[in-house]
């Protein structure tokens, strides 16, 4: 199920579902400890008449308005005559969640409509042990248990009242719902406690004239110590939820506002997805500096775990965006925790927690019975290539200078011993798929480019030695991809080397399956250029065998691609990351403005695959469009943001030779 909106401020980070209610809530830190993730969602309901309805059951139009700086939505009901309008933020300078309900009254009457807020709650992310409560000195709910406070209230704007009734009580265990049931009479029985895996209710009545409205204010404060969760509770009544929506709203609009692009001809649609990718990177980048591939929990459904986690090589591909957007004040912190978890030997591990531990993993630390680091060596090389970009951008020697030695020299240090010096071939790791133990092209193109990025690093720091060294095991590489990851007989770069006896040695067993990331590597991160005949060849073959050539278009990732795979009719499911790849080799080989027409569907045809609340999918149904996989990705929004601003510079740069 892909999202309706994400809402985040770097530290608490909620996902609406396609109803609007609350199905991923995390604290403290983004893509960890998400206190409403899997079977569980924020349930509202409305009982009108002595008519009760839930808003997921079926009964509700609902009509997504989306904006860059504000989450609306309009929900219609034509049974109860009572149409919602939604507003939702999380405060951007403190973790409040709040909602705005314009309920307006379609009857020709004046009719009473209450309104019920319901809380699933699994803090901490385990099963038992929470406790919520009553509090009558504030009248709120409490949700809790240890370090994680969460403080419930609502309030009608026009008639100056809090919520009336409430109650409290267990659900999902010993034979019970939820207390959410208990509002569907439309009274709540007001049990004060209960604690195990509890949730709560509120309602509050207000009272509509015909055809006119009134406002309902819903929020919660989350903290990790009770009295600071009742400060902020205090915060919002002082302050007025409305104004602290206006203010949310009105920063997210000066923050995406920030730097003026031009965006040439790509159109209005065009330019709000990008702004719109620019706040999904940001709300999925944690004030710490960890960025989540997708905090989209739905996957849990179909698998054993989430993309709540951090990976390298996605992270690297954000700070890529971030660098070209002009948004390089948050990269320091996130090449901080990299700096930090990079293990004294200098590599990364596959992925991390968002509070810098271990993320989970299938990579075995044994091949062919020999030992082997679990890792994938294009997520380690990536970083320097990352760094190298923002340095381009910022010209920010001084911090250059402080992670030098401590990241920057340690990876190169580690990737030169990851090479084969008599063949230039990188050792064998795990391929960005996560999938083949292997020399892929696409990671030694990144190990290339990483290792030409710390040459340079170094002669800057007037370490010639160094510099030169780089650079000579930078050549190593690249002589090995063009002599032993290249055919000239099929036009194609390999997807990858195996060798036959063990990792490192053996004969050579060349995988020939096509591979949109060979070819993206190889141009992006400068093995060849992408006008070279090479590029030419496997571009054509690419095109004729990989592309999703039916009505919904695309590229999958590779040829027979299974990953989600819906139907044989095509090679694989189409990937927003590998088209964008291909609107980006159409850029660079542009050299007049009408070339770029081609990268311009291309990226059109990424609108076109965005939710009507402008998130972008991992992949999508080849036969519907629909999201597949995680939704939104990270790393998709970025691509988005990169690819965009690869047009825009080369349509300037066209229009100024050929004036």
């Amino acid at each position: 199920m892909s999202k309706s909106f994400i809402l985040g401020n770097g530290s608490l980070t909620i996902g609406l579902d396609l109803s609007g209610q609350v199905y991923d809530l995390y604290f403290p830190y983004v893509g960890l400890e998400n206190h409403t993730g899997g079977p569980f969602v924020h349930k509202i309901g409305f009982f009108v008449d002595g008519q009760f309805s839930w808003i997921d059951d079926g009964s509700w139009e609902m009509n997504f308005l989306p904006t860059i700086n504000e989450s609306k939505y309009i929900a219609r009901n034509s049974k109860l005559q009572i149409t919602v309008e939604f507003n939702s933020v999380v405060y951007n300078e403190k973790n409040i969640f709040l909602r705005e309900l314009k309920i307006i009254n379609n009857s020709d009457r004046k009719r009473v409509v209450k309104t019920f807020f319901n809380q699933q709650l699994e803090i901490y992310e385990s099963y038992r042990g929470d406790t919520a409560y009553y509090y009558p000195n504030n009248n709120t709910i409490v949700h809790y248990k240890g370090r994680r406070v969460f403080i419930i209230n609502a309030q009608c704007k026009e008639d100056n009242k809090y919520f009336s009734e409430y109650s409290v009580g267990l659900f999902g265990i010993e034979g019970k719902q939820g207390t959410f049931k208990d509002a569907e009479d439309g009274v709540l029985s007001k049990n004060p406690i209960e604690h195990g895996l509890v949730d709560s209710v509120i309602g509050i009545e207000t009272e509509v004239e015909a055809n006119l409205h009134k406002t309902v204010y819903y929020w919660m404060c989350i903290d990790k110590i009770m009295a600071e969760a009742e400060k902020l509770n205090t915060y919002v009544i002082l302050k007025t939820p409305a104004y602290l929506i206006e203010s949310s709203n009105d920063y997210w609009q000066a923050w995406v506002s920030k730097n003026d692009y031009d965006f040439r001809d790509l159109g209005e649609e065009v330019e709000s997805l990008f702004l719109n990718s620019l706040k999904i990177m940001r709300t999925h980048t944690d004030n710490t500096g960890a960025i989540v591939a997708s905090i989209d929990t739905d996957l849990l459904k179909y698998g054993r775990d989430t993309y709540s986690y951090v990976w390298p090589r996605d992270s690297a591909f954000t700070v890529i965006a971030y660098s070209k957007a002009g948004y390089t004040d948050l990269n320091n912190k996130i090449f901080d925790f990299f700096n930090e978890v990079i293990r004294p030997e200098g590599y990364l591990m596959h992925k991390y927690r968002s509070d810098r531990s271990m993320g989970s993993s299938w990579h075995p630390w044994i091949y062919k019975d020999s030992f082997e680091l679990p890792i994938q060596i294009d997520e380690t090389a990536l970083i320097i290539v990352a760094l190298w970009e923002d340095y381009e951008a910022t010209k920010d020697i001084e911090y250059i200078e402080q992670i030098y030695n401590s990241l920057i020299k340690k990876i190169t240090e580690f990737l030169i011993t990851r090479i084969n010096v008599d063949t230039g071939l990188v050792y064998p790791s795990y391929d960005l798929w996560e999938e083949k133990f292997c020399t892929s092209t696409f990671t030694s193109a990144t190990v290339f480019a990483a290792l030409k990025a710390a040459s340079k690093f170094a002669k800057l720091f007037g370490k010639k030695d160094k510099s030169d060294l780089y650079w000579s095991y930078a050549k190593k590489v690249k002589e090995g991809i063009l002599t032993h990851l290249y055919s000239n007989d099929s036009g194609n770069f390999y997807k990858a080397i195996y060798f036959k006896e063990h990792s490192t040695g053996g004969e050579m067993i060349k995988d020939e399956t096509l591979d949109m990331s060979s070819l993206y590597a190889v141009f992006k991160f400068g093995v060849v250029h992408s006008d070279d005949e090479k590029i030419t060849r496997m571009k054509a073959n690419v095109e004729e065998k990989l592309s999703c050539n039916n009505l919904i278009g695309g590229f999958p990732r590779y040829e027979n691609d299974n990953y989600f795979k819906v139907t044989d009719t095509v090679s694989g499911n189409p990937w927003i990351i590998t088209t964008l790849w291909m609107a980006q080799l159409e850029i660079s080989r542009a050299t007049k403005k009408e070339d770029l027409n081609i990268a311009k569907n291309y990226v059109n045809w990424a609108v076109k695959r965005s939710t009507s609340t402008g998130l972008l999918p991992e992949q999508v149904n080849p036969l519907t469009g629909d999201p597949l996989s995680a939704c939104p990705l990270t790393w998709s929004h970025a691509e988005f943001v990169i690819t965009v601003l690869n047009y825009i510079h080369k349509d300037i740069e066209l229009t100024t030779v050929n004036q």
